[in-house]
């Protein structure tokens, strides 16, 4: 069973920076695709952005490639998203979501097996 902890969202004007965190425990993270995903009232949950770090493969979705960096820290079990020049659009609540498998699966086919359970990251003026 892989146990997701999500922290680090909050609110910031447009333009501004967060950097979220995911806490990961229960099985090696290295052997993990690992994504974060967002989801606004009414909408469906979607991929941002999934690493693994076994085989180095990143996968971002249009939109955040040029502003959103994920990594992973596999000594600290961590897997982190950084946000950069953030748009009132990035506003949802955003969840990390772990499976087995590649980076590309997890965010293509969105099927994972594991869900932290959210943190709200508002982007207003």
């Amino acid at each position: 069973q892989l146990q997701l902890v999500e922290s680090g969202g909050g609110s910031v004007q447009p333009g501004g920076s967060l950097r979220l965190s995911c806490a990961v425990s229960g099985h090696t993270i290295q052997y993990y695709a690992i994504g974060w995903f967002r989801q606004t009232p009414g909408s469906e949950r979607d991929a941002v952005s999934c690493i693994r770090s076994l085989d180095d493969t990143i996968y971002y979705i249009e939109g955040v490639k040029d502003r959103f960096t994920i990594s992973t820290d596999n000594g600290n079990h961590t897997v982190y998203l950084q946000m950069n020049n953030l748009e009132p659009g990035d506003t949802a609540t955003y969840f990390c979501a772990g499976a087995l498998g590649t980076a590309e699966r997890l965010c293509v086919l969105q099927s994972p097996h594991y869900w932290g359970h959210g943190t709200q990251v508002t982007v207003s003026s």
